[in-house]
């Protein structure tokens, strides 16, 4: 069975916004494109266009109807799952070839397909599902944070990240050292009371979920006084503009009043 090493300073891992993640699978898509060409290459797709398609998925979104306490009405909640890159993964320690293995200097779970030999142990060990058997190579794929790109220097800084968080459109996913309390992600995970995915379990995930954020309606939105104006030109044409917009809607709701109380618009 394959050794843990020592636990690494530099833990390398994304924070995923259950508020924020619409499920447009705009991450699973991307990962998709990426991976194909990159460490995992290829990822195996049967019969796209089929009744029945089938193939390797690194990411995947699911979706779940959700209650808040003390509400009747629902929400849904859509729920990225992919590898989380465990401080202690029992996916790496049930490995009889070595060939799934946690990187020292960032913490990286990664496997290599040329010792994998497809003996399904590490993703029957996982309790996240998130390992993938490849029908069509015989081997184990799984999230790999993108290594062969995050660490890619031809890219400019700010496209080293996985593609994942590249596509993501409305900022869900974060990238970054969750072992440093300072990073941008560890303070994002503190301050929005980011959690493990079952921790119970005890193989400590690297990758956090940020919880919804409760719902807001006309009950419990505090209520926010407009801005003042600046007495700009901008400022004095919407002010225009409301004035305007006031009137007509003054004269709508004269001439929807009934027909007794309308006299005075027939006057002159």
């Amino acid at each position: 069975m394959t050794s843990l090493p020592p636990p690494s300073a530099k833990k390398l891992g994304l924070v995923i916004d259950l508020d924020t993640c619409v499920g447009c699978q705009a991450c699973a898509t991307s990962c998709k494109e990426w991976n194909t060409q990159g460490y995992s290459a290829p990822l195996s797709d049967e019969a796209p266009y089929g009744s029945d398609p089938s193939g390797v998925w690194l990411n995947r979104i699911h979706g779940y109807e959700a209650r808040e306490e003390g509400r009747d009405d629902s929400r849904i909640v859509n729920f990225p799952r992919s590898c989380l890159h465990c401080e202690e993964p029992a996916c790496v320690t049930v490995c009889p070839t070595g060939a799934s293995y946690k990187r020292a200097e960032d913490g990286i779970v990664l496997i290599n397909p040329e010792t994998c030999i497809g003996c399904k142990l590490c993703s029957w060990a996982c309790p996240y599902g998130a390992r993938e058997y490849d029908y069509s190579h015989g081997v184990m794929k799984k999230c790999t944070l993108c290594v062969d790109r995050i660490y890619n220097e031809n890219f400019v800084e700010e496209d080293r990240i996985p593609a994942c968080v590249k596509a993501c459109p409305t900022g869900a996913r974060h990238f970054g050292d969750l072992g440093d309390p300072q990073s941008a992600v560890s303070l994002l995970v503190a301050k929005r009371g980011g959690y493990d995915l079952l921790p119970e379990m005890g193989y400590k995930p690297v990758n956090k979920y940020l919880p919804p954020r409760a719902r807001r309606d006309a009950t419990n939105s505090p209520k926010q006084a407009l801005p003042k104006g600046d007495g700009s030109a901008m400022d004095s044409l919407f002010a225009w503009a409301d004035r305007l917009l006031s009137r007509g809607r003054e004269n709508d709701r004269r001439m929807e009043a009934p027909a007794e109380d309308r006299s005075g618009l027939l006057e002159g």
